[in-house]
């Protein structure tokens, strides 16, 4: 499963959130998913591990007690890609304003082809 695959769930998406302010242990993930989500711990631990398998989050033994952080180097490759969408839109949408500040039609083919109905 590919990251945006995996982020598009909202349980997996409130986990980064919760690894966003830092290295937790399993469980502790799991209890606040219990209380916000109502799913047990097992499914918790199927949602972290698809979170690993896609690089999303890595996972580290100590002791007994299982911790996860965040894969920096994973979500900043998401966050590449979606600055490249959102510059690729901006521009579109700057190009836009400009021409509707100007009070100009957006498509000026079009503006030809309603002069030539007339």
């Amino acid at each position: 499963m590919d990251v945006f695959q995996v982020l598009a769930d909202p349980v997996r998406r409130r986990i980064v959130e919760l690894l966003g302010g830092g290295e937790r242990p399993a469980g502790e993930i799991a209890q606040a998913l219990h209380v916000e989500f109502g799913i047990s711990q097992p499914a918790t631990l199927r949602h972290l591990r698809l979170l690993r398998e896609s690089g999303v989050a890595v996972c580290t033994n100590h002791g007994a007690q299982r911790r996860y952080h965040l894969d920096r180097a994973t979500l900043d490759d998401v966050a590449t890609w979606l600055q490249d969408v959102r510059s690729f839109w901006h521009q579109r949408l700057d190009a836009l304003d400009t021409e509707l500040f100007r009070g100009r039609p957006a498509n000026a083919a079009d503006e030809l082809n309603e002069e030539d109905i007339s």
